[in-house]
Parts: structure tokens; sequence; C-alpha cells
């Protein structure tokens, strides 16, 4: 062969290999941090004789893009009109356009999980969150730590040069870490993210969140009436992208944007809201058909493709009564609202980078949710997600009485299970449900200005959320490192898609994929999916079911898209072998054990804790934000609280110590310098012990002792309020809390931060007298509550 014909074949491969991307070709350390340059100067005697030698400072591959990833909260395939959907999404649209569509992207049906796969590239067991971070278990895929050995793709680039930052829902810190004690090992600026500005928990109240500044609990805005979150983190990305470009403008960044949208709360400005007014009225039968056709019409389903049936658990839209399907209409219109908004407000952050001139050479990848639409509204929807939580049902009356407010700071709402059916069309299931694409395919949206050329186009290739981060450190010509900050890493799991960007019809390269979640399991290989959906609803407590009995159905979804024609009777053989499959990888990530456990695990005295062996704990003032997972837990057994106090001689008014707020929670404070102690369930009966004496002048002792009545979860008690050891109120408390307080509000000393617990006070409610400490005394929980519990006297 000629040296001519050599040299054009080279240059053939260069600019085939160069046609992705630059800096993919030089391979970087495997070694983080990278080791520093040893010293190429000299040392003389003095300066004089002797030549200086910094080391080298760390920079991102030539040519290394930003990279915006952005994750939206508990939205449906079906649910943007991107994808054919009933919402406006304009700007998801806009970057569609100049981008990549894939309708064959998958997450792990629920929050944590899927967020520990995005940001490690390996699967939600390996990292040890086979379940959110409330209901960690004490077992090695269930633990909510994430490893070491799993460093994130953030920490990785921060080490090659990128600044990094994130902004919104984190979810990835054990539940009873997230407190100012920490540790702050595994909060986002320990993960690889230099700044970090939004909340740590599940879900939060859009109008009054539980923020975080890195790792400092601080107050949402004062100054503006009209408060809403999602545009606050927007606000912060902007400013943090501005400022990062203006002082190092050919340094990368790297932004990760999680929105609560559309998580319950639905929280929306009414303005939003309104545009929906009348849009859902033919009900959720009818839209998923409506559905269905935009999406064939669009393009981003098969022709041949399948509509599901609804399920047999699920109520047709004409059973229901005319006040039903009004109030469920608003209760969409609503959700509609919240998504059309957070849609507007993404579109902000892209228009932001577009001003820098940054918007070409930006990486953006959009995920159209952490899993499907989420049925834990139940059938009826809520007005206070707490009460699923704690597994009370609604009250009509309450549902009803609340239409008005749906979407406001007064309700905690969510919508009824049809709805997220209807928008997850064309497949059957929800959020929870991992063993059915309604709980795990979600939109993705990839655009990276001139470098993707078939811009519009959609891409069908299987995907999965652990193949986000391999793409990106492929994008960016970055490593996979072996080694973390000494600590041996292990494989990343995923597979990047990449590959896709110049190829509509190349083979997917992910060949397996498992899927488990609450016992809900699935796996797919080369083009079969064997699936079985565990019997409990996401709405319901733990059921008595056996996993033996699940029965398991079979699709071959290169020829049935939406999961419509079980093959199980049809082909055993392959259905046993798929079985199989799934065992030896269940065995293999960590899966096991399957445990379909639910309200019992948000117990705190399952998990570790800073109050494990302790009864009393002592306050102080200026102590608040204590997340529910490190504070002391009074639910289901007696407990006193003593505060000393010293009253000005004008009288005293304020909080003492409190938890939760207005949707769930208790607070004892002075009113008119009055004790009293307010308990809230779930915001549906309110229980008021006040005193008819007020504390004298100087210092007293107030004293609150609650006697449990036991013999099961969340059953009543006595209040008795006593001032110097005179009992001067009692009281009777019918219901109390048997789960979980809250996902966002905190327990406070001397202030209320979040909401508050009775509206016949304002937050913060500071106390105005001179509090020296509050002393709470629990006392342990009767036998038969810690077996209902499931608590190990080990």
């Amino acid at each position: 062969m000629s040296r001519l014909l050599w040299r054009s074949l080279a240059l053939s491969f260069l600019v085939v290999l160069f046609t992705f991307t630059g800096p993919a070709l030089a391979a970087t350390s495997k070694v983080l941090p990278i080791p520093e340059d040893s010293f190429k100067g000299k040392i003389g005697i003095t300066y004089k004789d002797s030549k200086p030698d910094f080391p080298s400072s760390i920079t991102a591959p030539a040519q290394a893009p930003n990279v915006l990833l952005i994750l939206l909260d508990d939205v449906g395939f079906g649910q943007a009109s991107t994808f054919g959907g009933p919402v406006e999404t304009p700007n998801l649209t806009r970057l569609a356009e100049r981008g990549l569509r894939y309708n064959q992207f998958h997450t792990t049906a629920l929050c944590s999980p899927t967020r520990a796969a995005l940001l490690t590239g390996r699967n939600h067991h390996s990292v040890s969150t086979g379940v959110v971070t409330e209901l960690a278990t004490g077992y090695p895929g269930y633990t909510a730590i994430l490893p070491q050995s799993a460093a994130t793709v953030a920490e990785v680039l921060r080490q090659n040069g990128y600044n990094t930052a994130a902004f919104g829902k984190w979810h990835n810190t054990p539940d009873y870490e997230t407190s100012a004690a920490g540790p702050f090992d595994r909060w986002p600026t320990r993960l690889g993210f230099e700044y970090f500005y939004g909340f740590l928990g599940g879900d939060t109240n859009q109008w009054s969140p539980a923020l975080v500044e890195n790792t400092k609990r601080v107050d949402k805005p004062s100054d503006n009436p009209d408060y809403h979150l999602t545009p606050d983190l927007v606000d912060h990305a902007i400013a943090w992208i501005r400022s990062q470009q203006s002082i190092a403008p050919d340094k990368p960044f790297f932004t990760y944007l999680a929105t609560g949208a559309t998580h319950a709360p639905h929280h929306a400005p009414k303005a939003w809201i309104d545009k929906y007014q009348g849009k859902f009225n033919q009900g959720w039968d009818k839209l998923r058909e409506e559905t269905f056709a935009h999406q064939k019409q669009l393009g981003v389903i098969p022709e041949n493709a399948q509509l599901t049936p609804r399920p047999k658990e699920l109520p047709a839209w004409d059973s229901l009564s005319a006040e039903q399907q009004k109030l469920y209409s608003h209760m969409v219109e609503v959700f509609a609202g919240f998504l059309a908004h957070t849609d507007y407000e993404v579109g902000r952050l892209i228009d932001g980078i577009d001003q820098l001139g940054e918007l070409d050479n930006t990486l953006v990848i959009y995920i159209v949710g952490d899993n499907g639409a989420s049925a834990e509204g139940g059938l009826t929807g809520s007005v206070n997600e707490l009460k699923v939580f704690n597994g009370v049902p609604e009250n009509p009356e309450q549902l009803l009485a609340s239409i008005d407010e749906l979407g406001s700071p007064k309700t905690f709402n969510h919508f009824p299970a049809g709805w997220a059916w209807a928008v997850n069309t064309p497949f059957q299931w929800t959020k929870q449900i991992a063993s059915h694409f309604g709980g795990t395919r979600n939109p993705l949206v990839i655009s990276w200005g001139d470098r993707i050329k078939d811009r519009g186009g959609l891409r069908s290739q299987f995907h999965h959320v652990i193949d986000i981060a391999p793409t990106i450190l492929e994008a960016t010509g970055i490593t996979a490192p072996t080694q973390v900050n000494g600590v041996k890493q292990q494989p990343i799991e995923g597979t990047s898609l990449a590959y896709t960007f110049d190829d509509a019809d190349t083979p997917s390269h992910r060949k397996t994929q498992y899927f488990e979640m609450l016992g809900n399991r699935a796996i797919y290989d080369q083009g079969w999916i064997a699936a079985a959906r565990h019997p409990r609803l996401p709405w319901q407590a733990t059921i008595k079911a056996d996993f033996e009995q699940d029965p398991w159905e079979l699709y071959n979804i290169e020829k049935d898209f939406s999961e419509a024609n079980n093959l199980a009777d049809q082909n055993p053989e392959k259905l046993q072998k798929l079985q199989k499959l799934f065992l030896s990888e269940a065995k293999k990530y960590q899966v096991l054990p399957l445990d379909d456990r639910a309200f019992e695990r948000f117990d705190i005295q399952l998990r570790p804790s800073l109050l494990t062996g302790r009864t009393s704990f002592t306050y102080y003032p200026g102590t608040f934000g204590i997340p529910e997972g490190s504070a002391p837990n009074i639910k289901n057994r007696s407990f006193s609280i003593t505060a000393n106090v010293d009253i000005p001689e004008s009288g005293a008014e304020g909080i003492l110590l409190t938890q939760g707020g207005r949707f769930s929670g208790w607070s004892f404070f002075l009113e008119d310098s009055k004790p009293t102690y307010a308990y809230n369930f779930v915001n549906a009966e309110r229980y008021i012990i006040q005193s008819t004496e007020t504390v004298p002048t100087g210092k007293s002792t107030l004293r609150f002792d609650f006697d449990y009545d036991g013999g099961t979860l969340g059953t009543g008690g006595t209040g008795k309020l006593f001032i110097n050891d005179k009992q001067v109120a009692e009281g009777r408390i019918a219901k109390t809390i048997a789960f979980r307080w809250a996902l966002d509000e905190t327990f406070d000393v001397g202030r209320d931060t979040g909401t508050p617990v009775v509206e016949t006070y304002k937050v913060p409610f500071a106390f105005t007298g001179n509090l020296q400490q509050v002393t709470l005394d629990i006392k342990s929980a009767q036998p038969q509550i810690e077996q209902n519990l499931g608590i190990s006297k080990k």
C-alpha cells in the first residue's frame, strides 16, 4: 500500500474521531486528584541563583464544552407538548428542535435512586440508593449512603478543571445527616459541587421552602410577596454562571438544575394555573386518547404503538360524580400550570446562557422527570400529601372546600392517580412501578450547538439514567478515573449514548438493564422485557403479599413500544430465561432483599442517628432548622417539654419549641403571655391546650406533659400545661401522627422557620422574652408499638 494511501486513511480516521469531539482524544488522569508536577526549577543559595517553577494549573481538556444538566421531578412521558402532551413547553421544544428527542430513555421510578444513578453512572442499588433516603434500611443496596468508591460526575469534572454548581432538589444525603451538625461528607459541596443552593429533602413547599446554601440553612428572601422557589433557583443559577464566566471565561462550567416541579405539593402562580382553566374537563380517559393521537402526529411514538388500557384499580372518568369531576379537573389544571411555569423558568436559564454567547458551546441534557408522574395522591387526590404518608384518608368535604386554594400556600396538594396514569401515556402505571414504563420511561432532550447535525431528530435507542454520566465524560474528553481521593472506584455501569448523536439507526449499545423499586421489578435484554408488578399500589401502606406469587409478564418492545401485548403464555421459555437473568442481575447489583414496606420505613428509629440511646435533649436559643431525621422522635410515645424563661414586665409571646407547620406539626408557645400547646393533625384537626393564667414577670419554668394512650400507632393522649409546677391547663389530643411530620419542615427553638402550626400567629413568631433553654424528655415506645414499626431491639 502506498504511503499516500496510508496518509489518506490516517487522515480519514482523524476526521472521524474529531467529528465527535476533540477533547475525547486526549486521555486525562485516571487518578484524582491529578498528581502534582515535580519541581523543575532550580534551588540555589539565594533567589538570585535560583529558578522558580510553579506547579501547573489544572485545566479542562481543550475545547471541552460547558455542561447544563436539567432534571425535572415526577413528570410523565405524555405530559409535555414536546412529546405530545397537553402542557405547553415551548422552551423544551426549542431545545429539541436544535437537538435530539429520545423516546426510549429510562429512570429508576423514584426520586433519590434516579439522582444517585444520574450523578454516579452506576445502578441505584450499586450506590446504596435502592429507595428514597427517608426509607433507607440497613442492607448494602438500601442504606442511602453514597459510597466513596462511586465519585459523582461533578467531582470528576471539578478535579479536571471545571467549575461546578447545583441548584434545587438534592435528595441524596441520608435523612439523619441533614442537620447543622452534619456530617457534611454526603452534602452537595462534598460530592463535587463547589456551590449549592436548594433543598436537601424529597420535596418542599414551593412558597416557603426549606432552603440550604452550601451547608447553611437560610431563609427565603423576605422582600418578595410573590416568592416562588423555581424563579429563585433560576435566578441563582444565572447569577452563578454570569459570575463564573466573568471571572474565568476560559474555564467551562457544569451546572445541575433539579427543580422541585412537578413533585407535590403542586404549587404554581395563579396566572399560570388560569391558563389551563377548562382544558381537562374531558377527563383522564379521553385525555389519554388525545395525547396518544398527538404523539403519533408528532412522531415521538411509532405508528404501530398501541394505547394500553386503564388498570382496573383506577375508576373510569364517567363513573365520577359531577362534583368530583369539577374538583379533579381543577387539580390537574394546577398541575399543568406548575409544569408550564417551570418550562418558562428553564427558558430564562437557557436565555441567560445564550446571552453570554455560550449556548452553542454548552452540552444541554434535559431529563423530563426523575420517574413517571406520581399516583401518590391516591384515588381522590389530596390537599395535604402528608395524609398519604401517614395513611390518613382524605375527607371529601375538605377537598371540595379547598378547591379555590389549590396550588396556593394554604394547601400541600396532589392530584388523583387517574391523572398520573393519563400523563404517562401510552404506558401502563406510574411512579414507583418500576416494572412498567409508566414508572420509568421519561422524555430526554439533548442539545449541543453545531455538534448535533440532525437538529430536531428522534433517537430510539434503549438507554438508562446511568448512561448520562459516561456521556458527559466522553463529550468533555475526560477519562473515567480508577481512583478518586485515595479510594478505588467501582466500574461505571452506564454506557455513553454519544454515539447516537450522529446516527439515528445505530443499534443500542445498552443490551441489558434491570429495574426494581419497592418490589416492582423488570429486566430488559436485547429487545425483550420481563416485568413483575407487586400488588401494593403507590398510595397504599404495606400489604400482605408474597413476592413468589407476583405474576410475570413478557413483552417484545422492538415490536411493542408501549408494552401492550403480554407474551408470557406464548413464550414461557423466554420468560423463564429472563426471570433467571433478573435474579442474576439482582445479586450482582445489591438489589436483594426485595422489600415492599412503605410507611413503616419512615420511622427515624430504623436508621443511625445522633440521638440513638438518648431520652433527654437540651436545646438553646438560635437552634433551628433541625430536620426530622435529626430531631427527637415524639411520635407514638409520651414526652415532656420544659422551658426555662425570663419574662419582662411587659409580658412575652412567641415560640418556645416547635416542629412541622401548617400541614402537620406541633408548637409550644406563649400567646399573650399564656402557655399554649397546639397540635396539628395533618391540617384536618387542630387541638389547642392553653392556660387561663399568664406567666409571671421574671424567671419561670414552663412545662408540657403528654401522656400517650398507646396500644397502636397514631392513637391519642392527654396533654397538661404547668407554670412553675402548678397545673394550669389540661386537654385531649384525640389523634396523633404515626409516621412522618414532614419532608421539609423542621424542629425549631425560639422561632418558627417554616409555616405556622396554627394560623393565630405568623412566622417566625420569635420569642420576645429571654429563653434560656428548652429540655425535651421522651419515653420509650411501648413494646407493641416497636413491633408494629419493625424496630429491632438490636
